[in-house]
């Protein structure tokens, strides 16, 4: 146990010096006419009366003890590092296919549903793009309007601008949404099923340069029958991501299972915190009163 003020402390001196007193004092010194009966005191009295005399010295030692601030050091906690998962999805018309029992871009957000399961206490954020990109969920530990979203922005419905795939364009402008997190690690998940219309002339290695370079890990899920294009896998793996490729909804599921498995949760140790300890000396005071109270009804010190 410590102390906010010790030195407070010092006061205890008083009523150490006021239980001595009434411990060692001597009676008798005056004489009454009933003195000279032959009943003795009892020594058992004496000692009941002398602990009675002393209840208000031990409060006063209480309230010293209270303005002392008394505190004690509460139990070491881990806490969940939050990593920052921005989840950029294809809406161009090819993801519009068969995937499935629904098309490629309703397999992808029902993955997307089941990985928000898995990561618990990260923080998510929803990009959708095309020749276009729109963020339509800002990074939230509030993953419902993520899980809201799939019937608003489905490629049937979303505006002729947006039927491209410039995949490079998408990824840059995540990176400008992960960036601004400060705290956390930055995890940047693409899911696409086409090749990107805006790579070529080094492009390619600039985007996996910026997002080298903000700490951002780049992890590809490539939708369709043919290979993951070759510029998206060598973005991934210079990030230290991976790309994956999966042409059903079981691979796609299997894909986002293993991605939680390598971005491992980190633990941060959090050092005990200094909390105020004033229950048990608060105890002790109310029943040393209520046992002052009591003894006030009949054992008292009379000076002779």
């Amino acid at each position: 146990m410590t102390f906010g003020n010790p030195f407070v402390l010092l006061l205890l001196v008083v009523p150490i010096w006021l239980c001595a007193w009434v411990w060692r004092r001597r009676s008798g010194s005056v004489t009454a006419p009933f003195d000279r009966s032959r009943v003795r005191g009892s020594r058992g009295l004496r000692i009941a009366v002398d602990f009675a005399e002393s209840l208000p010295s031990l409060l006063l030692a209480i309230a010293i003890v209270l303005l002392a601030n008394p505190q004690r050091f509460s139990e070491p906690r881990t806490r969940r590092e939050m990593t920052n998962i921005e989840f950029c999805v294809d809406i161009s018309g090819s993801m519009t296919a068969q995937f499935g029992e629904g098309t490629r871009y309703d397999g992808a957000m029902k993955a997307i549903d089941g990985f928000l399961d898995k990561r618990k206490g990260d923080a998510f954020g929803l990009t959708f793009f095309g020749n276009n990109v729109m963020h339509w969920v800002p990074l939230t530990n509030d993953v419902t309007a993520i899980r809201c979203s799939p019937p608003f922005m489905r490629p049937e419905v979303v505006p002729p601008w947006f039927g491209g795939t410039m995949i490079g364009k998408a990824l840059m402008a995540c990176r400008d949404v992960l960036r601004q997190r400060e705290q956390g690690d930055r995890m940047l998940v693409l899911v696409s099923d086409g090749e990107s219309g805006d790579f070529g002339n080094g492009y390619e290695t600039e985007v996996a340069d910026a997002l080298r370079r903000d700490n951002i890990t780049l992890y590809c899920i490539h939708t369709a029958e043919f290979q993951t294009p070759d510029d998206i896998v060598n973005i991934a793996a210079a990030t230290g991501g991976a790309a994956f490729q999966a042409d059903d909804p079981a691979a796609l599921e299997e894909v986002f299972a293993r991605i939680d498995a390598m971005q491992v949760t980190k633990i941060e140790k959090i050092a005990a915190e200094t909390l105020d300890d004033f229950v048990m000396w608060s105890w002790i005071g109310m029943s040393l009163s209520a046992l002052a109270l009591l003894c006030g009804l009949g054992l008292r010190y009379t000076p002779w």
